[in-house]
Parts: structure tokens; sequence; C-alpha cells
């Protein structure tokens, strides 16, 4: 075994990781991994991810129906949206320019870590845990799919909180719940590429092996590590990822104005958080946390 699959199938455990703690995060963690990492093509990347992303949620979600944690009506309904959606953009993607596609995919990851660093609004500890009205649940499907598709990203990150917003499941169920919509998006979007792309099933299979140890030991870890400050931990390194995936894919020299830019915002967030007694970002990050520690109890 090369130093460099050791490397990729010990990086995708952590893409089963953040599947079974966070209901996402897959495709953000796996894309990068099998780019910079085992040297694989946008494309392909994109392509194999899905796969990837698919098979261990799949495998991660009977873990969580098993502890009653997946509204199965509601994760079907808008998984098919979402193959409908993702299969279009596996469609799309597979004649979009490599570089274009990792640019969206890097835009889609800042978009995300700040979504997660931020938070949500306070809301129900305990959640509604119903099912979700259906032509809401097709919309934000089709819409969610779409995006998966294309770029291989925005799967899980998006569905929780549609369920956990839109619906008022309990974190823990939106978590279980999406892990069916994933799965079956993330198929259906690979369907589409492999009408364009070709991959290395050895190397994905090794992968996805990897990848679905990290989830049983996520998912045994979900509930037990207080998800706020899970969440916004993960979100600054997906912040610092979708950074460096940038800075890989522009020219010179807008990745450096980039780099600097990212810079300056980080040395400011950081003398705000410790200098200043009244920061806005602490007020606003650390809201949350109390409703959401009672969610993952």
């Amino acid at each position: 075994m090369t130093l460099t699959l050791a490397l990729t199938l010990l990086l995708s455990v952590l893409v089963g990781l953040s599947l079974g703690l966070l209901g996402g995060g897959g495709s953000i963690l796996t894309v990068p991994i099998l780019t910079y990492v085992a040297g694989m093509s946008a494309k392909e990347a994109i392509a194999a991810s899905l796969f990837v992303v698919g098979a261990t949620s799949a495998v991660s979600a009977i873990t969580h129906a098993r502890r009653k944690r997946v509204q199965w009506r509601t994760g079907l309904v808008f998984g098919a949206a979402g193959m409908a959606g993702a299969f279009g953009g596996g469609l799309l993607g597979g004649h979009i320019p490599g570089t274009i596609l990792m640019i969206a995919f890097a835009l889609m990851m800042v978009a995300t870590s700040l979504a997660m660093i931020r938070g949500r609004k306070k809301q129900s500890a305990a959640g509604q845990d119903g099912e979700l009205p259906v032509p809401k649940v097709i919309l934000e499907g089709l819409v969610v799919g779409l995006v998966t598709g294309l770029v291989g990203a925005g799967g899980g990150f998006l569905v929780v909180p549609a369920l956990a917003l839109l619906g008022g499941l309990s974190m823990p169920v939106a978590v279980g719940t999406s892990l069916i919509v994933i799965a079956m998006k993330s198929f259906a979007g690979l369907g589409g590429y492999l009408t364009t792309v070709s991959l290395d099933w050895a190397l994905v299979g090794g992968v996805t092996t990897a990848a679905i140890l990290g989830s049983f030991i996520g998912a045994r870890l979900a509930g037990r590590i207080p998800e706020s400050s899970l969440r916004k931990g993960f979100g600054f390194f997906v912040l610092g990822m979708g950074v460096f995936v940038l800075f890989q894919e522009l020219p010179a020299p807008a990745n450096l104005i980039l780099v600097v830019t990212a810079a300056a915002l980080a040395a400011a967030a950081t003398l705000c958080w410790f200098a200043v007694p009244a920061c806005p970002l602490r007020r606003r990050i650390a809201s949350p946390a109390k409703p959401e520690g009672a969610e993952t109890r």
C-alpha cells in the first residue's frame, strides 16, 4: 500500500464520521480528498464522491433507523424529488469544465461553513418530529438534488436545516432522515455522471469501506458530543478547506488576493472574539448552544 493510498483511506474515515455525527459533510470532505490526495480529476472526484457518500449514508441510516431517528415518508418523498434534481444536475455537470465545477464546489463549501458557524435561531429542543408537508418537501428536494448532482456537495448540510427548520424535526431525527435523502440523491447524481465519466472502482471501493467504518463511529457518538460545538468546529474546518480549493483553482493574482483577504478577516474575527467583550460574533454564536445541547442529549 502506497503512502498516498494509506492517507486517502485514513482521511476517508472522516467522511463517514461526519455523516454519522452531522448527517452531512460527506461530499465536502470526499471531493478534496479524491482530488488533491488521490489525484483524481474534478469530474471523477465528484462522481466518485456521490457513490462513496451514497453508500455510506445508506449504511449509517440503518443505525439511526434502529434508534427511531428516521421519518420514512418524509425521507422517501424528499429523496425521490432529490433524485430527479440530482440526475439532471449530474447530466449537466458532465458537460461543464472541471475548473468551473471546483470553483462552484468551493463556493458551496464557504456558504455551508458560514451557515454552520452562524448557527440556527432558537427552536424547540424536542421538535415536532412529524411528517412534513409533501409539496414543500418536493420543492426542497428538487432544489437540493440539483445542487448535489451538479457539484457533488450541499446534500446533508442543506437537507438537515430544511428538515429541522421547515418541519420542526429534532436534530437527531433530522440527521437520521437526511441520510435516507442523501443516499437516494447521491446514486441518482452518480447515474447522471456515469454517462460521461469512468471511475477506478477499486479505489472507490476502498474509500467507501473506510468511510463506512467511520460512519459506525459517528453513529455511536451522535448525541454524546454537544452538537453545537461540533458543528461550529467543523464549520471552521470546512471554511479553511473552501478557501484552499479556491486558492488552487483561481488564477493568479486572484488566488493571492483571496488568501490575503481571508487572513485579514480571520485576524479581525479573532481579535474581536478575544479582545472585545461585546463582540457580536460571540453573542450570535453562543446563543444557540443551550437549546442544541438539549436536542442531542
